[in-house]
Parts: C-alpha cells; sequence; structure tokens
C-alpha cells in the first residue's frame, strides 16, 4: 500500500464551457494505492478551486470541487485484463497508473452544468443586457405589443406613445 498526499499543477483546463478547474490550478490529491489481487486499486479525493461565469448574468463565479476516486487498474496478464475491454479499466503499465481521465470524468460529473452566483440569480434584462440584481425593482422597458403597433402609428404625433421613451434605461 502506499499513500499519495501532494498538490500538483492541473495539466490542462478541466470542466464544462462555464466552470472549469483552470490550467495549472492547485489539485490536491489524498488518494490511496493498494495491491489486489488482480491490480491496483486507488482511492481517495482530489479537490481543486474552480473559476467560471454565472450561467445567469455572466458575473464571475469561483468555487472549490471535490471527487470521490475509486479506480482499478488491472495488471498485466491478470484475469481482469483478459476479460475486460480496453477501454472498460485501466491498466498498469511500467509500475505506474494513468489517473488523468478518471479525474477529468469524475470531474465533469461533480461541476454544475449552469453555475450560477446566487441561488436566486435573476439574470440579464433581456431588452438591455442590465444584470438585474444590479438595476433594481423600478428597472422595466415601456413597450408598445406588436399587434398594436400599427393602430398607434395612426395617432397624432403628440398623442403617440413612445416603446422606450428614456433611451433603453430604466
Amino acid at each position: 500500500m502506499q499513500e499519495i498526499h501532494e498538490t500538483v499543477p492541473s495539466p490542462l483546463r478541466i470542466g464544462m464551457q462555464l466552470i472549469a478547474i483552470e490550467r495549472d490550478a492547485p489539485v490536491e490529491l489524498d488518494l490511496r494505492l493498494e495491491s489486489v489481487s488482480e491490480g491496483v486499486l486507488v482511492t481517495g479525493t482530489v479537490s481543486a478551486p474552480t473559476a467560471g461565469e454565472c450561467g445567469r448574468c455572466l458575473t464571475p463565479v469561483t468555487g472549490d470541487v471535490e471527487i470521490e476516486l475509486t479506480e482499478l487498474y488491472a495488471y498485466p496478464d491478470s484475469v481482469t485484463e483478459a476479460t475486460t475491454e480496453a477501454d472498460e479499466i485501466g491498466h498498469v503499465v511500467d509500475d505506474t497508473v494513468d489517473l488523468e481521465q478518471p479525474i477529468i470524468d469524475a470531474i465533469g460529473l461533480a461541476l454544475p452544468f449552469t453555475p450560477l452566483c446566487q441561488p436566486d440569480c435573476p439574470g440579464l434584462c433581456p431588452d438591455c443586457g442590465t444584470a438585474l440584481a444590479e438595476a433594481g425593482p423600478d428597472h422595466h422597458h415601456d413597450k408598445i405589443d406588436p399587434r398594436w403597433a400599427k393602430l398607434a402609428a395612426m395617432l397624432p404625433d403628440e398623442q403617440r406613445p413612445t416603446p422606450e421613451a428614456d433611451g433603453g434605461g430604466a
């Protein structure tokens, strides 16, 4: 048995488009490698800081991700290696195991698909793009219903409603 407690830089950006572990970010490995009858069993945790942007208002968000890892790597010429497909299980090659792909897969499942800056983030105004959390409760845009727009055009200029009298703001 061997225990590994180490911090290593992330070899690449790991995650989704909106949130990920950035390249060279510190990745903490707290792993235990045990020799079992058919190979090497790797168990433990992997944690790292994440960075990205809110899926609703696009403000920067940061956090941490921690995954539990349990992987079996088959010894060369073992029954496990002979009875499984090449991509089903990892393999011990030259007395080493490659943890990169299992870590990438587990982190991809652990990260939120749509990260939020806060659980009730209202997002952006669909008309002007202002972050609604900062815009205030009186933020609105006066719009003419498109079904009535032709009728509004028949009114004299002084009685005609303006769709956005304040130039697009609130």
